[in-house]
């Protein structure tokens, strides 16, 4: 053997230098390397030499079961940089088993960063007096000051941060400082896209407004026409709160008119802006006069006030509002942390093989129940039939339970949730029906059996712990098996570790493109 090979391998190994120095006595065959590779090595080996490995302390942000892509809080990555991700290879089917943790930071985010009070704003003392709160949240205290000035407002905060507040506070001051007229006609309209949003939402208002004077109900579809048009009689109503389809259809069968609002608010507006809702949101505002100005709330011809309300900033609703009203008089109100991974709340991420994901669930469902914590699970999957199914195989291993979704009749629907939220059962078997407004505050784990389609809706199913007022631990707990989901997961990973925002999601009103001009600039080309 060439002796240069011989004294670089000695020196890169005293093991194998050991075993060259019996290979060469011995006569016995040895594998000669090329030149390139003992260079190689040498100079790994002196990069190496000077480089001083020290301990790393502190609290993990990220942990994974590959050391060397453990983040702890105290490292930063660059803005332009690419991070190592642990999920970078989940499209690779030896990555199943893998998984990677989120770690909390915080223990909660929602408490009041003021010692300002409620009666600070100039409310109405009867109105203070109802609340059972005494300090508001950030969002609270940014956004009701804006809309007692009579603004038009779209206000987008996190999921949790106290939003239902933020529009019935200025409502029920207005009404209780406005005579009421002759009229019947509603005064507010809280418009919603779910029959459980409503009903949370109207229970809030009705607790609000019983000492206070104030008429409130709620008008939801799936009874049929009769219990639609019930929701509209009497001699007045201060508060009308309903669903986009139910109302729809009191106006087309002329049960109810808008010509007489102070406030329309568009509750969860993300979603009555999606292809589901949008047409028939719409046609609602179509027939209600919308504020431009403050001036434009007076007077015998008086518009009503516009709040726009959602956890995630929703798209195409310039398209929509530029129809109703002045997009310049929209006052944007976001949190600071609008679209960001939730910092209180602990995120785990599971690859596994699909027919892995009911052990995975069976075994974390069956440890949460054992606690006896009196805490919820929220199991989401994405279409209904996952959710029967995953039912009977709970009904299979005893596990107490309740489901809803979209599916079900009305009547079947009606109570679920409350009922759950009463503690009945421990865990609701759900779609993204129960992801968007609810109030979950015994709920400490979210379980995504079903990966969400798109990053928006992840951040509404993590919502659903953590919220204002909530006192346990939470955590989301989520199974990664197609290949677009992984895609998603590497996006709230990059997320993470650069302490960023989720990418992708809009942030503000764009003008909408005006279609004529569109068509003249198609016939300049």
């Amino acid at each position: 053997m060439h002796p240069f090979c011989i004294t670089s391998l000695r020196s890169w190994s005293p093991g194998l230098g050991r075993l060259l120095r019996y290979s060469t006595t011995c006569d016995i065959p040895v594998i000669h390397l090329p030149r390139q590779t003992v260079q190689f090595l040498e100079s790994r080996e002196k990069r190496q030499a000077g480089r001083v490995q020290a301990p790393r302390a502190g609290k993990l942000l990220i942990n994974s079961r590959r050391r060397e892509l453990n983040q702890f809080s105290s490292e930063t990555c660059g803005q332009w940089e690419q991070p190592p991700l642990v999920s970078r290879g989940w499209k690779h089917r030896q990555s199943r088993g893998d998984h990677f943790t989120i770690h909390r930071q915080r223990e909660q985010r929602f408490w009041p960063e003021t010692d300002d009070t409620f009666s600070s704003f100039s409310l109405d003392p009867r109105l203070v007096s109802a609340l059972n709160i005494t300090t508001p949240t950030w969002i609270q205290k940014r956004t009701i000051p804006v809309l007692l000035q009579g603004k038009n407002v779209l206000c987008a905060s996190e999921t949790g941060s106290g939003k239902t507040l933020v529009y019935l506070i200025p409502i029920v001051h207005r009404l209780l400082t406005h005579e009421r007229d002759s009229s019947s006609d509603p005064r507010s309209l809280i418009l919603v896209p779910s029959r459980e949003l409503g009903f949370q939402v109207t229970s809030v208002a009705k607790g609000l407004c019983a000492q206070l004077g104030l008429s409130v109900r709620f008008a939801g579809g799936g009874h049929g026409r009769k219990a639609v048009e019930r929701a509209f009689y009497g001699d007045s109503l201060d508060i009308l709160v309903a669903t986009p389809g139910a109302l729809f259809k009191a106006l087309k069968w002329g049960k109810v008119s808008l010509s007489d609002l102070h406030y329309v608010v568009l509750d969860e507006a993300d979603t009555l802006f999606d292809d589901t809702f949008c047409e028939l949101t719409e046609g609602i505002l179509m027939q209600t006069q919308i504020a431009s100005r403050v001036s434009d709330l007076q007077g015998l011809d008086r518009k009503a006030q516009l709040a726009v309300i959602g956890a995630t900033f929703p798209r195409g609703v310039a398209k929509v509002l530029n129809k109703v009203t002045d997009l310049g008089s929209i006052d944007i109100i976001k949190s600071k942390m609008l679209h960001f991974l939730m910092p209180h709340v602990q995120q785990t991420f599971k690859r596994l093989k699909g027919s892995d994901k009911t052990s995975e669930l069976l075994e974390l469902v069956k440890k949460k129940v054992a606690e006896k914590t009196g805490a919820g699970v929220l199991v989401f999957c994405n279409n209904s039939s996952t959710v029967n199914w995953l039912g009977f195989i709970l009904d299979d291993h005893g596990i107490k339970h309740a489901r809803l979704h979209g599916q079900m009749p009305a009547d079947m629907r009606k109570g679920i949730f409350e009922a759950f939220q009463k503690g009945q059962c421990d865990v609701l078997v759900c779609t993204d029906i129960a992801s968007r407004g609810l109030d979950s505050l015994r709920v400490d784990t979210v379980v995504n059996y079903d990966f969400p389609y798109t990053l928006e809706d992840y951040l509404h199913r993590a919502g659903r712990v953590g919220r204002v007022g909530s006192k346990s631990n939470s955590i989301v707990v989520s199974f990664v098996t197609h290949l677009w989901d992984v895609e998603l997961v590497q996006k709230i990973e990059t997320a993470a570790r650069k302490r960023s925002s989720l990418p992708g999601l809009e942030s503000r009103i764009k003008d909408p493109v005006n279609s004529s001009d569109v068509i003249k600039d198609q016939q300049k080309m």
